[in-house]
């Protein structure tokens, strides 16, 4: 068993499974609003979205954590602004700010003759160097996005699967619209700097997605969500470690290929539950 537990001998591998334990039940938590509600382009929107703060803080000498937060807010107001305005579907308004986010960012790392290093991290990020202190951050964010699901679980559950009886309820659909993005923009900014932005969605829609033909409720799909996230890093760091991969991909891999795996034993069950062919006897 030693080729099990000697990985995580090493300190540094045991803070990157601590913050990959954190993330995951982040990601859970708004992940599994995405899913349900389909907003995995949103997702990959906003991650993406993140590059312009985050570059320009590295080229200015600051925190990478606050460019994306103010990144991060310029995309969650402009996709609240679009979305109220007449005659443009959701879908546009999401593909305009994503590629003209994404510009910006790359015009500014343009201007900077020593950010690829940065930029790698940035898209692929580094579980690995997991600090004390990011933990702190990662726990932070926990408790926060828990705060937020709990107390807007009602208005989020309307929105997604009637908005209209959201708004006969008085529950502000629009409003619950923001604040969602918000929580999503919060697990993105939370995770980026430990899977990366390209990563970053398979442990925020891979595990949602996976639990989703298992669990009974949503609840019940973020808990189970959260345990194949923690299952995914754990395996991830552990094949990564034997197989000298990199971590963050190895992670993400894994928890798609979870997802895979469940949508395979879920169609076995209800082809076992609901056998082709066999029709009820005829009466006359």
């Amino acid at each position: 068993m030693e080729w099990l537990t000697a990985p995580f001998e090493a300190t540094f591998v045991q803070r990157a499974l601590w913050g990959g334990i954190l993330v995951s039940a982040i990601c859970a938590l708004a992940g599994t609003w995405v899913v349900l509600r389909g907003m995995a382009f949103l997702g990959d929107a906003m991650s993406h979205g993140l590059l312009p703060g985050v570059a320009l803080a590295a080229l200015l000498g600051g925190n990478p954590m606050v460019g994306a937060l103010l990144s991060a807010a310029v995309m969650t107001a402009g996709v609240t602004a679009l979305g109220r305005t007449p005659k443009l579907s959701q879908d546009t308004g999401i593909g305009l700010l994503f590629v003209g986010m994404l510009s910006l960012g790359v015009i500014i790392v343009s201007r900077s003759q020593s950010f690829a290093v940065d930029l790698t991290g940035f898209l692929f990020g580094d579980v690995l160097a997991v600090r004390e202190q990011d933990l702190a951050l990662l726990g932070t964010a926990l408790v926060l996005a828990l705060a937020v699901s709990v107390l807007g679980h009602r208005a989020f559950l309307a929105l997604a699967f009637d908005p209209r009886k959201a708004r006969t309820l008085g529950l502000r659909p629009r409003l619950a619209h923001a604040v969602l993005l918000g929580l999503l923009a919060l697990a993105i900014v939370a995770s980026f700097h430990i899977v990366g932005t390209l990563l970053v969605l398979g442990l925020l829609i891979a595990p949602p997605a996976a639990a989703l033909p298992w669990a009974r409720g949503v609840r019940g799909v973020m808990v189970l969500a959260a345990l194949l996230g923690t299952a995914a890093t754990f395996f991830g760091l552990l094949l990564s470690w034997h197989l000298g991969t990199a971590a963050g991909a190895t992670v993400s891999a894994l928890a798609v290929t979870l997802f895979f795996l469940s949508r395979l034993a879920s169609g076995i069950r209800h082809r076992r539950t609901h056998p082709a062919g066999i029709r009820p006897p005829a009466t006359d």
